[in-house]
């Protein structure tokens, strides 16, 4: 297959990164670009050139007829979407999570595997090359591993409007939390055991039983364990709202970011979340003094791509595995993995409870 004729459904921040993505691909072609509210779409379209535009799904797969669907709406809509491409006969790039239940999930690579047709999930860490470097060092750790990782957002205006929409559904912790335990999952090569998690709700501005902030806990058969945070919201603090670190037996690395002379609501802009400006080393080896013996050493990345950019190498690979038949049985089956394991810790939050995998 030469040229992909894809169709881009949801034109929000993602959708437009994705469709940029595509834009300059020169084997994909958009064949339509499709949203619920016309704004969105209609700035898009103009921004690209003049694309066909839809406010149905259901219509833009009928009239286009994709080899390819992108679906970067919110997460209720994914495993459906994703299905009806698949019966369409279309490969399927799709935003995380997957779903919003693992039944779900598992019913989308059943579907994928049915049609005989690739399906990609949008964990964009694992195109980042800061990250790859990241994990690659992590490795070279020992076991077993600690993980710390967070993600805080002091969000307002639209950006909050966004995440109410998102909590309507699925907490931080699930919506955000599968990119960093699949990254745990990669740093130890271990299967997770059990999980535990605490919660909290911030505000009124949302349902009685939904919590904008969480801290998930997993333990792995190797002995490591990984901690996770994300909250979303005006009051969330901006304070170290931005850790990534990893211990082991031979040392530690860190992804360095000084936030302390941030501007105030930095946490909430989506092109900060994967930066990677350099990664810092630590070595545990002692000298006969019972002091280190290896100075820190500083890993700099000034190459840091964008978030555009980081969205072009996704889908550029997308592109290679539809052309190049690339088996994707691993990325799927990680994908469902890394739901159960956030559908398990949300379990933890409401039960106050461990949760065995």
């Amino acid at each position: 297959m030469n040229t992909v004729d894809i169709l881009v459904v949801g034109c929000g921040n993602m959708g437009t990164s994705h469709a940029r993505a595509y834009d300059k691909l020169d084997n994909f072609n958009i064949v339509g670009l499709v949203s619920r509210g016309p704004e969105s779409r209609e700035r898009l379209s103009e921004e690209l050139g003049g694309l066909p535009t839809f406010g149905s799904y259901e219509e833009a797969l009928e009239q286009t007829q994709p080899d390819a669907v992108s679906i970067n709406t919110y997460q209720g809509t994914h495993a459906d979407y994703a299905i009806k491409a698949f019966e369409n006969g279309a490969h399927v790039f799709v935003e995380k999570p997957l779903a919003e239940t693992v039944e779900d999930a598992e019913a989308v690579v059943q579907a994928a595997k049915k049609a005989d047709k690739k399906l990609l999930v949008g964990y964009i860490l694992r195109h980042h090359p800061g990250w790859k470097k990241f994990v690659e060092h992590s490795r070279k750790l020992g076991k077993p591993l600690v993980m710390r990782m967070n993600l805080n957002q002091q969000s307002t205006g639209h950006q909050w409007e966004t995440h109410k929409s998102l909590m309507s559904s699925m907490s931080p912790i699930v919506d955000c939390g599968v990119h960093y335990v699949d990254m745990m999952c990669q740093m130890t090569q271990a299967n997770p055991t059990h999980v535990h998690a605490i919660g909290a709700r911030l505000t009124d501005d949302i349902n009685p039983d939904m919590y904008n902030y969480g801290q998930l806990q997993v333990t792995f058969d190797d002995g490591s364990v990984g901690w996770y945070e994300s909250g979303w919201g005006p009051m969330m603090s901006e304070t170290a709202y931005f850790v990534k670190d990893v211990i082991g037996p031979n040392g530690s690395v860190s992804i360095r970011k000084d936030t302390f002379n941030d501007p105030r609501g930095k946490s909430a802009i989506i092109e900060d979340h994967s930066t990677v400006k350099r990664l810092q080393l630590h070595y545990s080896e002692l000298d006969e003094n019972g002091e280190l013996a290896r100075d820190d050493k500083t890993i700099e990345t000034p190459d840091e791509p964008g978030h555009d950019e980081i969205c072009f190498f996704e889908q550029q690979y997308f592109l290679k595995s539809i052309q190049e038949d690339i088996d994707l049985s691993d990325h799927m089956a990680a994908a469902v993995q890394t739901l159960q394991i956030v559908l398990a810790c949300d379990e933890s939050v409401k039960t106050g409870k461990k949760v065995a995998l």
